[in-house]
């Protein structure tokens, strides 16, 4: 399971225990692959922060979002998230995410387009103060 990527603690106990392990024997696999270090969930999470803002190019609220549903801790995920987006611009990932969804386009047609933008971002997990100022910028553009 581990070869292909990494799993969190919880991701290896859901999987063992969907192939009908007993608990006991998870335990006892968990506990080796920890003392292994062949699981580390701060890793896991750190990995998952990576992946979202440099391909996805997701917002702080979506990564925190994406590490939790891996079965990661709140404060493990939060220090992830900190540790990655402190080398990374907010703005300039917003702008980018935007760049994409415009398809080339420097501007906003419209009102609609506006607020579809916005609902876009929102999703993505960005902060909704920050969007509004890099869609007012491009609506000005015009």
């Amino acid at each position: 399971m581990l070869a292909r990527r990494e799993l969190s603690e919880s991701q290896i106990r859901q999987r063992l225990a969907r192939k009908g392990h007993e608990p006991d024997a998870i335990d006892e696999a968990v506990a080796r692959l920890r003392a292994e270090r062949a699981i580390d969930d701060a890793r896991v999470a750190a990995a998952i922060a990576r992946t979202e803002t440099s391909t996805k190019r997701r917002g702080k609220l979506r990564v925190r979002m994406q590490i939790e549903r891996a079965g990661i801790a709140r404060e493990t995920a939060n220090v992830a998230v900190d540790e990655v987006f402190d080398a990374i611009d907010d703005d300039a990932l917003i702008e980018a995410s935007l760049t994409k969804r415009l398809l080339g386009r420097e501007t906003i047609a419209d009102d609609r387009e506006f607020q579809r933008l916005y609902r876009y971002l929102i999703a993505q997990g960005f902060e909704g103060d920050r969007i509004v100022r890099a869609l007012t910028a491009r609506r000005r553009r015009s």
